[in-house]
């Protein structure tokens, strides 16, 4: 071979390894799901903040009362036109209903999607939320086949997906019915196990990926639940966006930390598995909303910008002779997650905790130990408890 077409075919090579050692992080896009059921000023407030941050949309629209009749819910319409950004119309099927009407059911959610194409927000897409267990995954897909046929042709249909349904044949038949997904990798394990881990949650995408030939999104969370369990240990209800007249004594904060799903954001951004095309966030945060980040928060993460917490223990004048009110103030620019342990100095010879907190005796000193987790925002405070202490 002459030796100009091997200096050619070496210097193509050499291009080849120096553009992939440089090649660019890759920069996934970002949706959010509007879950609220009813809309307040917080919530057109964090419309407007969020607006610059997102691609689209993902409003929920409707979802299935005990009947398995579609519920409907009614947006601020302005509000949507005004952000600019696409909509997903999502109906929601409850997981739980083990059977429905699907004639019904499929003239309902059509009337639902010619319904919101008749008023201004650009409306993308319908997408359907159906939790269901995998023995039902058949009779899911024979209805969203029925339902992408009666859309017309430029109608884009997604749904979310389960990582339980990772190990069933029937998952190629639900995927072939639909255009997209969502792969849902929070709050799908017992609740005692936690919202979010990243280590599943990347094994999930992964084999989601070699699973899915088409374009899909993974649904990461910014939010709290609060779970409760019976007296025979079953789960009894789950708190999140919306109160419920749960009271069990047994119950537990399950909280996702800003700076575990900043990680694993920059890990899927630094190499993205194959068809991922972006995140949706569950759920848009609102200023009114005590089991979500704030939204500042939410959009450095999105960002990319360093989590910013300064978290710091003072010790105030009590109004009782002799005590100190023991208080967490968050000086930072971020969200933070409250300490798992306050330890106070060997002065402190008598303690107590308060609002999450609670004494613990150690070998030589006295401590704090948080009973839930929660999240202390920016310039917030909180008082944790109270101590006698020596003067110095």
């Amino acid at each position: 071979m002459p030796n100009f077409l091997l200096r050619l075919i070496w210097m193509a090579l050499l291009s080849c390894v120096l553009c992939a050692c440089v090649r660019e992080p890759a920069r996934l896009d970002h949706d959010a799901y509007i879950w609220q059921r009813v809309w307040t000023p917080a919530l057109n407030d964090a419309l407007r903040q969020g607006t610059a941050d997102i691609r689209q949309w993902r409003v929920l629209a409707a979802q299935t009362g005990a009947d398995g009749a579609l519920l409907r819910f009614v947006p601020d319409w302005e509000a949507l036109a005004a952000s600019g950004r696409p909509v997903i119309v999502v109906a929601r099927i409850d997981g739980q209903l083990r059977q429905w009407d699907e004639d019904a059911l499929l003239a309902e959610v059509l009337d639902l999607w010619r319904d919101w194409q008749g008023h201004r927000p650009l409306v993308a897409g319908l997408e359907i939320d159906h939790d269901c267990g995998t023995a039902r995954l058949p009779v899911y897909a024979h209805f969203l086949r029925r339902l992408k046929s009666e859309l017309d042709a430029d109608t884009e249909l997604s749904i979310t997906v389960l990582p339980a349904w990772l190990d069933s044949p029937a998952l190629e038949n639900v995927l072939a019915a639909v255009d997209q997904s969502v792969l849902q990798v929070h709050a799908v394990r017992d609740p005692r196990a936690g919202l979010f881990d990243g280590g599943n949650a990347r094994r999930w995408v992964e084999a989601y990926a070699r699973r899915s030939d088409k374009p899909f999104r993974v649904a990461l969370p910014n939010y709290a639940s609060r779970a409760s369990w019976d007296a025979e240990g079953q789960l009894a209800d789950v708190e999140s966006e919306a109160a419920t007249l749960g009271g069990q004594a047994d119950a537990r904060e399950l909280w996702s930390q800003p700076r575990q799903i900043a990680e694993f954001l920059s890990i899927l951004h630094a190499d993205p598995p194959r068809h991922l095309r972006g995140i949706a966030w569950f759920r848009l945060p609102t200023g009114n909303d005590r089991r979500a980040w704030s939204v500042a928060t939410w959009l450095a993460v999105i960002r990319g910008q360093p989590m910013r917490d300064n978290v710091a223990l003072d010790f105030r004048q009590s109004d009782t002779a002799g005590m100190r009110d023991l208080v967490l103030t968050n000086a930072g620019e971020n969200d933070a997650m409250l300490p798992e342990r306050i330890g106070l100095p060997a002065a402190c010879t008598l303690a107590d905790g308060i609002q999450g907190y609670a004494l613990r005796r150690e070998a030589d000193a006295l401590s704090l130990r948080r009973q839930q987790p929660g999240l202390l925002r920016p310039g917030q405070s909180r008082q944790v408890g109270w101590a006698r202490c020596g003067e110095d």
